[in-house]
């Protein structure tokens, strides 16, 4: 073991969750290089280490630190260099030297037991000089909390967190209540705080921790799409979670409720449970509903005689229910559109696009996900956009305690528009809804277009088919499939699948294509096939154009194994070819990859082919696509090229954002679609081999469809009509406030 005692002088790197530093250390004029776990350091600062002296093949000899202490400044010299490091904000180098020269030895006592006197140094005001005593003894303060904190195994990213969130008071938060830390801190979840609660020695039975728990499972029951859950079912999960008996649960409901923090309901006969925001959303949402559906005053044929018109004109043929649509559209302040594909809902749209721009009505056209908007942009040759960007969404900085999204267009900036047509309803959320809501002011017409049938929203809520059920709305449900729509086995027997009746796999097509595999190896042999050399030149499109998608993450057939298997065949290792492992994934340059989270602040450009930027902008949604073009493991960063040119800097850090795209799951294909899609179809847990998630990866596809597997799985997903049951209540509030006016 070896001891060594200086100043720090530079501090090379460090690593804020956990601590991990490397720092050179200087002592008696000689330099060393130490590494190993500090739990809060500033340049300048004196320490006496511990450690062991170990030769580095690339950086040399360095010492690893086993344990170390801070020491005060012993000589006036030291004391010089620690106030001149930039420790203590507002003294630099010049004014740390009279400091020292005026006090000597006594400087930091002064400091701490009489900061007026610093103000007898020339430069230094009172109010500087109580100040700086402020910042010395508020370092010495949180040098202690962050040793303290550590003792509970908190990172050192969160300890400066909840230092910054209670300063002193933080001792007593994690004596009385250390659940707070999960109301109060971003990135800190129950099970954190019971972790710390249970090192604290909080009992299990703790008023705190039964009321944390309940709030924290019924937020876990948004992550699986719901807005609240029965009473019984509450009590059941959230006593697993606590490992108590549920009546001693069901005693606290009350409490919750009178404290605002949860509604308690009666439905079908029995009560639910809605942690109070999410109630108050469904509210909000259904009032706003209420209030754009307003009737107009036009007659029908003064509506329909211009649409006769302009059917001719246009040469746009319409059945009646897509003429009552365009009726609806122009008289109704919210409609809903729905119907399966080759129903004609592009056709109607178009339709009333082209009537309202005759009656010169200023129109927007958004949908949820990028590809989606893309998708509406070319089918109707207006620019549609992601709902997030019509609402002007704004980015906060990543420390702030509202992380998320800001958006400009509110109540107070309402969108300047006379018509609003959402594309792909069914993957709108409560959040998004509401947020949609806020920004359009009655009298503006609100369509909402989408196939009821497809997979709900991946957020919570059930909005569309909670809005159709209310049965308070205009709706235009299309049912005739189109003549052309009918040449296409796609839409036939996406149509015969959502009608519960088999399809005739044995039958020639075109675009609908079965292969029989019973092995999950030959099923992904058979796939690798298509995607490399069957598929691209049959549908003129590029590998990476053609979509697999699967049903579920894990398994033979898994999102997760997939992915690692179609990376060595469609983009194996190559001289020259960068590589990245992160989160035990091989990120590799040329890989197909998706975001798979909103990150509302990560800049794009696009770029020239000289690499000077053209365009600039802000925000990757969840689902967007890319391709990693380059791999810099100097800089540490990763640039994904997406859709339209948009180049991506990731730095190493925010790789969790990113998975492989060969494969996704079914549900991540909702808006999208792509020339080609293959399916495997290989056994797997019965709530996810169901009819719905079947009907929309075979909609996802646009020339083709390859389904490789075992037809009776296939049959089976067709008769599955279950869909896991979804606790929403807009329904409900929509009735309640219709029955009110």
């Amino acid at each position: 073991m070896a001891t060594v005692c200086g100043f720090v002088e530079k501090i090379k790197y460090r690593n804020e969750d956990n601590g991990y530093t490397v720092l050179s250390l200087v002592e008696a004029g000689e330099e060393y290089t130490l590494v190993g776990s500090f739990h809060y350091i500033s340049e300048g600062e004196m320490i006496e280490a511990v450690g062991s002296m170990t030769e580095h093949p690339v950086y040399g000899e360095q010492m690893t630190v086993e344990s170390y202490e801070i020491k005060a400044p012993e000589d006036t010299a030291a004391m010089e260099r620690y106030l001149g490091s930039g420790a203590v904000k507002g003294i630099g180098a010049a004014l740390a030297a009279r400091i020292v020269r005026r006090f000597k030895a006594d400087t930091f006592r002064i400091m701490e037991e009489e900061p007026e006197r610093l103000s007898e140094v020339k430069g230094v005001s009172e109010k500087m000089a109580m100040s700086i005593s402020q910042q010395v003894e508020e370092k010495k303060e949180m040098r202690q909390a962050m040793m303290f904190l550590q003792e509970y195994g908190i990172t050192m990213n969160l300890a400066v967190k909840i230092y910054q969130e209670y300063g002193p008071r933080l001792y007593s938060v994690l004596k009385e209540n250390p659940y707070q830390l999960a109301d109060d801190i971003p990135g800190v979840g129950f099970k954190m705080a019971d972790e710390i609660a249970r090192k604290a020695g909080i009992f299990t039975d703790s008023d705190f921790r039964i009321k944390s728990g309940v709030l924290y499972t019924l937020l876990q029951a948004t992550a699986n799409g719901h807005t609240f859950l029965p009473e019984e079912e509450l009590l059941s999960q959230a006593s697993e979670l606590l490992k108590i008996e549920p009546s001693f649960i069901e005693k606290h409901l009350m409490d919750m409720q009178l404290d605002k923090r949860l509604v308690i309901r009666e439905s079908e006969g029995k009560r639910i449970v809605y942690a109070s925001q999410y109630y108050y959303m469904e509210l909000n949402v259904a009032k706003m509903l209420h209030d754009l559906n307003i009737r107009g005053k036009m007659s029908e044929e003064e509506i329909r005689t211009p649409l006769l018109k302009l059917q001719k004109e246009e040469q746009i043929e319409l059945d009646e229910k897509q003429v009552q649509a365009v009726v609806e559209a122009v008289n109704s302040g919210l409609l809903i559109i729905t119907g399966g594909p080759g129903t004609g809902k592009t056709t109607t749209i178009n339709t009333i696009i082209r009537f309202f721009e005759s009656q010169e009505m200023e129109i927007l056209l958004a949908a949820p996900t990028g590809r989606a908007a893309k998708r509406m942009t070319e089918a109707t040759g207006y620019e549609a956009r992601t709902i997030h960007r019509l609402l002007e969404l704004t980015g906060v900085p990543s420390d702030d305690r509202s992380m998320g999204m800001h958006f400009e267009r509110n109540e107070e900036n309402p969108l300047d528009a006379d018509a609003v047509i959402i594309d792909e309803t069914s993957m709108v959320d409560i959040h998004l809804m509401q947020s949609l809501l806020k920004a359009i002011n009655p009298g503006t017409r609100l369509i909402l277009v989408g196939d009821v049938n497809q997979l709900p929203s991946v957020g919570p809520g059930n909005v569309l088919r909670d809005m159709i059920d209310s049965g308070s709305f205009n709706v235009v449900m299309l049912t005739k499939i189109f003549r052309q729509a009918t040449q296409s086995d796609i839409v036939v027997n996406a149509h015969k699948i959502n009608r519960g009746e088999q399809v005739p796999l044995g039958k020639k097509s075109n675009d609908f294509l079965f292969i029989k595999r019973d092995d999950p190896n030959a099923i992904i042999n058979a796939m690798i096939t298509l995607v490399q050399d069957k598929l691209p030149g049959y549908v003129h499109a590029k590998t990476y154009d053609i979509q697999i998608m699967t049903p579920m993450r894990k398994g033979a057939i898994g999102v997760e194994r997939l992915n690692g298997i179609l990376q060595e065949y469609l983009n194996p290792p190559g001289e020259g070819k960068a590589e990245k492992e992160a989160t035990g994934v091989t990120y590799r340059v040329g890989d197909k990859v998706m975001q798979i989270k909103n990150n509302y602040n990560i800049e794009w450009e696009v770029r020239n082919k000289y690499g000077i930027p053209m365009d600039k902008g802000t925000g990757v949604y969840n689902g967007d696509m890319g391709i990693i073009r380059e791999i810099n493991t100097f800089a540490e960063l990763v640039t994904v090229e997406f859709d339209e040119g948009r180049m991506v800097d990731y730095s190493f850090k925010q790789l969790e954002e990113l998975e492989l795209a060969y494969a996704i799951t079914i549900h991540k294909s909702q808006g999208s679609e792509y020339p080609a899609v293959v399916i495997p179809v290989f056994s797997g847990p019965r709530m996810l081999m169901t009819r719905n998630l079947i009907y929309t990866a075979v909609t996802r596809a646009k020339s083709c469809v390859c389904l490789v597997g075992m037809p009776e799985i296939f049959g089976g997903m067709v008769d599955n009509e279950m869909e896991q049951r979804r606790y929403s209540g807009l329904k409900d509030r929509i009735c309640e406030i219709s029955q009110l006016s």
